[in-house]
């Protein structure tokens, strides 16, 4: 069977019925990827025009968790592979070397041990890019290379024609960017101009304070951003000095 046939057959097996809607195609396509490829895990996301990163979706809670750990620290090979445009290949020594403070908590919090990024062909929504986990080190000359890189075309393919098939308007975007994960990023954006304006600071600043917090607090930039809109957390707080 050729990739193309094997990647319809793993998507056409995502068969739950709660991952149906046209808003969870990314996750769908996540599962695809992690089973055509038989990696252990594997996102997709996208940098849009704004340069914000988001993720559209996941194979799996842990993945997904490895996502938000990366945009918390603000480096690792996903962000390396959109940034120069080529495969970054992280086994777990290239990782402490590379990204030590990411490592130390994708180690800590998830099972995996290295991380192979693959940008994809800029789409609708800005240049995007696959992440693929291994639960071992030993596991990464395994990825067939060419194998990983088809897939990668697949899944713009499908997004870029899940758009093209649907109406939606320029301001939202196409369905695939309205699901779960999407949306717990704009909360991020949207905490962030709460708290440029409240400290006033410019928005590079207030997204790196809720960084740190972030990180002291043991949790994802996502969740600070959701205390801070709900108002269990304060602007102030996350000043130096304060907290």
């Amino acid at each position: 069977m050729t990739i193309a046939g094997r990647f319809e057959a793993a998507l056409d097996d995502v068969e739950e019925p709660d991952l149906r809607g046209p808003e969870l195609l990314p996750v769908r396509l996540a599962r695809a990827c992690a089973r055509t490829l038989r990696v252990d895990g594997a996102g997709i996301s996208v940098v849009d025009a704004a340069q914000q990163r988001v993720p559209l979706g996941a194979s799996s809670d842990e993945a997904a968790i490895a996502e938000r750990l990366q945009f918390t620290v603000g480096a690792g090979p996903c962000m390396t592979a959109q940034e120069i445009r080529q495969p970054v290949f992280a086994v777990e020594d290239d990782l402490r070397r590379r990204w030590p403070v990411f490592t130390e908590l994708l180690l800590g919090s998830t099972p995996f041990q290295a991380v192979v990024a693959f940008p994809l062909q800029p789409a609708l929504a800005g240049a995007g890019a696959i992440d693929l986990y291994f639960r071992r080190s030993d596991d990464v000359p395994d990825l067939d290379v060419f194998e990983a890189l088809a897939v990668g075309e697949l899944v713009t393919s499908a997004l870029s024609e899940a758009a093209v098939w649907s109406s939606w308007s320029p301001a939202e975007g196409p369905n695939w960017l309205q699901g779960p994960a999407p949306r717990r990023r704009a909360a991020v954006w949207e905490a962030m101009g709460k708290v440029s304006v409240e400290l006033e600071v410019d928005t590079p600043a207030a997204l790196d304070l809720m960084r740190a917090s972030a990180y002291s607090r043991g949790t994802a930039i996502d969740d600070v951003a959701a205390d801070l809109l709900a108002g269990a957390v304060r602007a102030v707080d996350l000043a130096p000095g304060d907290g």
